[in-house]
């Protein structure tokens, strides 16, 4: 497991292709909030339903001025198939090598049905405009996350 983020750390920089295969970086969202979250792979049940949930909110949180960012190691082409499939309207990010997971602290040992291994723990943030972690929620449920979080920001 690598050192996980708190609240009132500064959130790792990050230069990532999204899924049009364009660099975006954590510095083109200096001054407005974002919400940033890990997801294992794309078009997974868990993961579909939690971007789909992102989807459904974008605009409420939009208007209380949020953006929204999903990050995973799938590859940029997983990542473009998976948004066009889902209609997704905010950026995925390819991660390949994991490092950015691995610098957030969402990559680690994890265990599903009776197969252990190492990948990306679902996990999201709330930065501030100025890129400092607000919230810093590691192994969240896909199902009602993104509804408990709006209510949390009071959204």
């Amino acid at each position: 497991m690598t050192t996980r983020l708190a609240p009132g750390d500064t959130a790792p920089a990050f230069s990532l292709d999204d899924a049009d295969g364009a660099r975006l970086s954590l510095e083109d969202y200096r001054g407005r909030n974002v919400v940033v979250y890990f997801y294992p792979k794309a078009a997974t049940p868990g993961c579909t339903t939690e971007a789909c949930d992102f989807r459904d909110s974008l605009s409420s949180l939009d208007a209380a001025g949020y953006s929204v960012i999903g990050i995973s190691p799938d590859e940029v082409a997983d990542i473009r198939a998976f948004s066009d499939a889902e209609g997704l309207t905010f950026p995925l990010l390819a991660d390949t090598d994991a490092a950015v997971a691995r610098a957030w602290g969402v990559w680690g040992e994890k265990t599903v049905g009776d197969r252990t291994f190492d990948g990306v723990i679902r996990s999201t943030f709330v930065l501030d405009g100025d890129g400092v972690v607000q919230r810093a929620e590691y192994g969240v449920d896909a199902t009602g996350h993104v509804a408990r979080l709006r209510e949390e920001l009071g959204v």
